[in-house]
């Protein structure tokens, strides 16, 4: 440790310290800054002015900094195992920011996306070798698409994947045994959109379009954007293979702005972010780890389906555990659980209040203040933390979630907050943020009861379905074109399951435990709003996931108003939608 009497001879004593000791590296703290000197030409290019900018020196920062320098050649001595999360440095890399997608303008004046889903080498963290995963245009996440409301747009998504899986492909699931291994189509999740574009499972399409499923019909797809501003995401949804394919890599956010969230003066910019939670686990050599064989194990198949897939390493926008450097200020964050199986509980350590302005597609009526939060798979929030009280402090991101644990498991990521601004903060949280004209259940033309249970296949695997069908039985939930329809999801498990539908927005009416008694003799629900337990107050907006509490009826209801066609509904744990726990949603014509 050098000791430097004023800030004045700081370069005098640097240079004497390399040119006597005749050391190419050297290490001075003051006011908590290292610098390191790679040699003494770095030094001497502009003596008289220092490459570290330094602050003027406390008389007592000594006594408070001058602890054991480490260099940065030490930092290869880390032994760091990516197969053991509790060998891996937290807070290490900064939080990255997926890019934004530009897109071209067409002969017809229409703006065209053309991305490409790529296999790349990507890290993950800075001690882990390069891993190989699946990109959309070679990024992980992908590129973030941004689009105004009602501002139409062609994407026209290109299978540039190598002919072998990255991971261990189940051959007796649907869809899987008798056609390509790698095989892809991208769903836009909450999209008001046409049937040809929503990403139908068996509409997939392997490299270069040289296979495709029976029903593929084009390969540009087409988003008319018109609805509210929301928090999307786009992801593969390929039939029997959605849980690979999106754990490898495939999937991004997809934002539509409009006029009102101009109007409201929220963090936008660089004050803006996306957040991308994910759990991943990884062997020893930096590769992605997936098991082979069912919960509980089997003989045979292997490889098979696992009923529930638990990463050991928190992943936020494809950075293992990272750190943000934020300004003392407020941000906005649009926080997507992309896991394929764990749900999140967020809090901020210091005690600190998220300020939620959204759900996944849209604006609240009024700010939402909490302290804590539930995510389940595919779920979204919008909300904004005001970092202004909290300056030159480090704030973790955690989860409290109890299921299940795991060292390293309880952080997300940490917030590194500055002590200065750059821009006055003049963006504001308003009282009112979006009217809310709720959707009358009084006016639904059909209510239906559906059962999310268990059974075994003829391999004595666990079997998760919907209302007791596999996917390839004939399609029962028939919703005519431009009617409200209230659904009872009924959960027999012990243990929360996220039902998403595709096409419309729903709102959560309530839950209720239930018993025998709340069946009528055809088994149907007997649905007594009053009695309903109302929504959680981070609920409340449009909704495109709803979690479904252990043995509880949840009650949704939406409003099929704008597509016909051929849609799904399924669970959002994405092991369960892959075996068997999907269904057909077909929308008729009046």
């Amino acid at each position: 440790m050098i000791t430097i009497p004023s800030r004045k001879s700081v370069l005098e004593h640097i240079i004497f310290y390399v040119t006597q000791k005749n050391t190419a590296k050297v290490c001075f703290s003051a006011k908590g800054v290292i610098i390191l000197i790679e040699s003494l030409e770095e030094v001497l290019k502009d003596p008289k002015e220092p490459k570290y900018p330094l602050e003027p020196i406390d008389p007592t920062w000594q006594e408070e900094y001058e602890k054991p320098c480490v260099e940065e050649n030490e930092e290869l001595k880390i032994k760091v195992n990516p197969a053991d999360p509790t060998t891996v440095p937290k807070f290490v890399d900064p939080l990255t920011v997926p890019s934004v997608a530009k897109p071209m303008l067409s002969d017809k004046g229409e703006l065209f996306y053309n991305i490409e889903m790529k296999e790349v080498k990507h890290k993950f963290h800075k001690y882990f070798p390069p891993t190989m995963v699946w990109g959309y245009n070679g990024m992980c996440p992908g590129p973030t698409i941004e689009v105004p409301k009602d501002v139409h747009i062609k994407v026209k998504w290109q299978n540039k994947l190598p002919l072998k899986h990255l991971l261990p492909i189940d051959h007796t699931l649907h869809g899987t045994m008798d056609t390509p291994d790698v095989r892809t189509v991208v769903h836009l999740h909450g999209a008001n959109v046409e049937d040809h574009s929503d990403g139908y499972p068996e509409a997939w399409f392997s490299r270069d379009y040289k296979f495709v499923g029976h029903k593929f019909n084009r390969e540009v797809y087409e988003y008319t954007n018109h609805q509210a501003g929301g928090t999307l995401w786009y992801h593969d949804h390929a039939i029997g293979i959605t849980r690979l394919n999106v754990y490898a890599g495939l999937a991004g956010f997809y934002l539509i702005r409009d006029f009102l969230e101009q109007r409201l003066n929220l963090p936008d910019g660089p004050y803006e972010i996306p957040i991308m939670i994910q759990d991943k686990a990884f062997n020893e050599d930096g590769s992605l780890f997936y098991p082979d064989n069912a919960t509980p194990p089997v003989s045979n198949p292997v490889p098979s389906t696992p009923s529930f897939f638990f990463g050991n390493i928190i992943v936020v926008n494809g950075k293992a555990w990272p750190y943000l450097e934020v300004e003392p200020r407020k941000y906005r964050f649009r926080i997507l659980n992309a896991s394929n199986v764990r749900a999140y509980e967020l809090k901020l350590n210091n005690g600190a209040m998220f300020h939620q302005i959204g759900t996944e597609l849209g604006l609240l009526q009024h700010p939402v203040h909490l302290d804590s939060f539930i995510l389940e798979p595919a779920e979204r929030i919008d909300l904004v933390i005001d970092f202004s009280k909290y300056k030159g402090q480090e704030i973790i991101l955690e989860n409290v979630a109890p299921a299940p644990p795991s060292p390293g498991i309880e952080l997300i990521m940490k917030f590194k907050v500055g002590k200065r601004l750059k821009y006055p903060d003049k963006s504001t949280i308003p009282h009112e943020l979006m009217p809310h004209h709720k959707i009358d259940p009084s006016q639904a033309a059909k209510e239906r009861t559906l059962h999310l249970d268990e059974t075994e296949d003829h391999y004595g695997r666990v079997l998760h379905l919907l209302n007791y069908k596999q996917w390839d039985a004939p399609v029962t939930e028939t919703p005519t074109l431009d009617t409200i329809e209230i659904w009872h999801l009924v959960n027999h498990f012990d243990f929360p399951h996220p039902i998403h539908v595709h096409l419309v927005h729903f709102e959560i009416l309530g839950r209720k435990p239930f018993t025998d008694e709340d069946f009528d003799e055809y088994g149907n629900y007997k649905f007594y709003p009053e009695k309903l337990t109302p929504p959680l107050e981070y609920e409340t907006g449009r909704k495109d996931v709803v979690r479904t509490e252990p043995q509880q009826v949840t009650s949704i209801v939406m409003h099929f108003k704008e597509h016909v066609g051929d849609y799904v509904w399924h669970c959002h744990i994405l092991e369960h939608e892959d075996n068997d726990m999907m269904r057909p949603l077909k929308v008729l014509e009046k």
